[in-house]
């Protein structure tokens, strides 16, 4: 007796094959042939089902997507089976640099450098190449410089759904280097939290 898979199932399927990329709520009620507010009801009910048990993964919405995630819980044991996490290996200029993009963006190279106060070419080249940031157009001056901004990866890396949601910045009263170790700190904090 052949029996049709439930609305929750085919979405855990879907979620399962989509792997990082996730799908969107349109995305999901389009390929099970469902109503948008079908899906969101499913996905609820997924997410219900999986905190209430001991199952290892859990269904999470960031950059306006929904994908199946280890629980953050078992961190500290899927850490054990990595050897390069992505962000774990990210030199200390890598990572001001990030986060002058993420609350600067978008960002000429020469604005990183002057908050920064040194080069910041290869720190750029590292992120680019690690799909953190891109280049998300050219400036309007003379030159056309190139202007950075994050991507969707920094967004799942760092569980946000859109970049408003990053931690504010306190006020500042002056530029100075402080203003560096502002960057730094509140993204430190962010990635300690992931």
């Amino acid at each position: 007796m052949d029996t049709q898979p439930s609305l929750i199932t085919k979405i855990e399927a879907l979620l399962f094959v989509i792997g990082e990329e996730g799908l969107t709520t349109a995305q999901l009620a389009q390929f099970t042939q469902t109503e948008v507010a079908e899906v969101e009801e499913a996905i609820q009910q997924l997410q219900a089902d999986y905190i209430s048990s001991e199952r290892a993964i859990e269904v999470k919405q960031t950059a306006g997507v929904y994908r199946l995630v280890t629980k953050q819980m078992l961190a500290d044991v899927v850490e054990k089976l990595i050897e390069d996490p992505p962000l774990q290996n990210l030199s200390q200029a890598a990572l001001e640099v990030l986060a002058i993009v993420a609350y600067q963006q978008p960002v000429m190279r020469a604005d990183i450098e002057a908050i920064r106060g040194v080069k910041s070419e290869r720190p750029l080249n590292t992120l680019a190449a690690k799909g953190l940031i891109t280049e998300v157009g050219r400036s309007d001056g003379a030159g056309r410089a190139i202007l950075y901004g994050t991507t969707t990866e920094f967004l799942h890396q760092f569980a946000l759904n859109d970049i408003s949601e990053l931690p504010p910045l306190p006020e500042e009263q002056e530029p100075s280097d402080e203003a560096t170790d502002l960057f730094l700190t509140q993204f430190e904090q962010t990635f300690d939290e992931n």
